[in-house]
């Protein structure tokens, strides 16, 4: 049975991604299609805490597919955690007619959204964008494919320079739990070893994998996660000159080039995918679910299991890592 939502608010939250925008877009112009109202909530749930709300229309947007970051901006919000914020939130939400809302965002937005699912009486479904992809249930996040696109480009850059120099390197991505963007921009950028945080390889690994390299000195490069479980990069690299002294050892830290750039075509598929699922699943009277892609089929699973779990590596993609590593 359709429910009559009449007013639907939408807001980016956590960490930029990729197709944000896009999504966005979705949501407005399948709003419009079934003649629904929609109110855009911007810098997340600060604004959503402060009544900074704005008028949203397809038209406006069509320029903002092509865009990295997200329109609506975005912010971290510690006032939303605790009851009275949550509170000023219902309020501003039941003052502005909004029925639902859409929450676009990773892990700690999805939280929140469930937080004021279960204590309010307003439909709530989540979208996830985030360029780590470590959201559970969807095979995949609005943001990942094109950060993981923008690791590959930087490391085959890095790659001229290593061989022309016969360098090591050692490159830090982003990825604090997740070492998604680190294992397959490892793999497709022919990284001579990959660090994961959900994986402990020693570093005495990695030391005697160079090391019985024909060349001393010969040009490599080691993808490390962020969140690794060796220390600090600078460390791992310090440790590694002292063992291979032959060694022209460099660090580099991609850091937030990784979240910018314009959206892939697979991030603007997806968002468009899941914005338009979004709005479909509400008029059907769901809530407090997430949308998701499963299979290359969209989806939606409980909130509740989403932010419960935590996506695993898939193991075959870390047997291939290791055999094309050699």
């Amino acid at each position: 049975m359709e429910r009559p939502i009449k007013h639907i608010g939408l807001l980016t939250s956590g960490g930029d991604a990729p197709g944000m925008n896009a999504a966005i877009r979705a949501v407005v112009c399948a709003c419009e299609h079934y003649n629904i109202s929609v109110t855009g909530i911007k810098a997340g749930y600060q604004g959503l805490i402060n009544g900074w709300f704005t008028s949203l229309d397809s038209h406006s947007l069509i320029h903002s597919l092509c865009r990295g970051g997200t329109l609506l901006k975005s912010a971290r919000c510690q006032a939303f955690r605790t009851q009275e914020g949550r509170a000023q939130a219902w309020q501003n939400l039941q003052q502005s007619g909004i029925d639902a809302l859409v929450v676009i965002g990773g892990d700690g937005s999805l939280t929140g959204a469930a937080l004021l699912e279960q204590e309010y009486p307003v439909a709530v479904i989540g979208i996830p964008a985030t360029i780590d992809n470590d959201i559970f249930g969807t095979d995949a996040c609005i943001g990942y494919d094109t950060a993981t696109n923008t690791v590959v480009e930087a490391i085959d850059k890095i790659h001229d320079t290593a061989a022309s120099h016969n360098r090591l390197f050692f490159i830090e991505v982003m990825g604090r739990n997740s070492g998604f963007i680190a294992l397959n921009a490892g793999i497709a950028a022919g990284c001579s070893a990959i660090l994961v945080p959900e994986h402990y390889q020693p570093v005495d690994d990695i030391i005697e994998r160079f090391a019985s390299c024909d060349m001393a000195g010969d040009a490599g490069i080691v993808i490390v996660a962020e969140g690794h479980q060796n220390g600090g990069i600078a460390e791992l690299a310090s440790i590694t000159a002292r063992r291979l002294p032959d060694f022209d050892i460099r660090v580099s830290i991609l850091g937030h080039i990784q979240r910018g750039g314009s959206p892939s075509c697979a991030d603007r598929v997806l968002a468009g995918r899941l914005g338009v699922y979004a709005i479909e699943q509400l008029r059907r009277g769901e809530s407090g679910t997430m949308v998701a892609l499963q299979h290359q089929l969209v989806c939606s699973l409980p909130l509740h299991d989403v932010i419960q779990q935590q996506p695993a590596l898939q193991t075959e993609q870390l047997r291939v890592s290791r055999i094309l590593a050699m």
